[in-house]
């Protein structure tokens, strides 16, 4: 099984972005990680390696998709 990364900052569009994404995603397939990068700004370098320009966004298989606009990850550091 491979792991769905769901980044986000805790704006109302992150929240509402993780209910809807996680909830959504295949959990046969994928195991679902939610990082919070307004708690855990340690992640925003792992973050940054995937590719997550902005946030909410999901990583899966190594691919990122960023989900609307919440913040921007220079704007978390």
């Amino acid at each position: 099984m491979s792991t769905a990364l769901f980044y986000h900052a805790g704006c109302p569009v992150c929240v509402e972005a993780e209910q809807k994404v996680a909830d959504a995603i295949d959990q046969s397939k994928y195991i679902v990680e939610v990082v919070h990068l307004g708690e855990n700004k340690d992640q925003i370098g792992n973050a940054e390696k995937a590719g997550v320009k902005s946030v909410p966004a999901l990583v899966l298989d190594g691919v990122p998709f960023h989900i609307n606009f919440g913040a921007d990850l220079n704007a978390l550091k």
